[in-house]
């Protein structure tokens, strides 16, 4: 009984690792499709493309058509202040 167990447990343990090898090759394959959107998007608009530029302009503050001035996302927040609740 101890080695049926133990076979039932080793199949289960190698389908899983199938199972999550195969969600590895599917996320690395939709990054590379994700990738060359990207690449073709840039050529076509006649930008560079590289990791740099894109983070770079991603990382810029965007300017919001209602103010006419820079948009911060929560992450530029600076300064707190906090009271406490009873």
């Amino acid at each position: 009984m101890n080695t049926f167990n133990q076979i039932i447990r080793t199949a289960l343990f190698a389908l899983l690792t199938i199972f999550g090898m195969l969600m590895a090759v599917v996320f690395m394959v939709s990054t590379a499709i994700a990738i060359g959107i990207l690449y073709i998007v840039a050529r076509i608009s006649g930008r560079p493309f590289g990791v740099k530029n894109y983070w770079q302009q991603r990382r810029r503050p965007t300017v919001s058509p209602m103010t006419k001035g820079p948009s911060y996302s929560k992450n530029d927040v600076t300064d707190i202040e906090m009271r406490e609740i009873r």
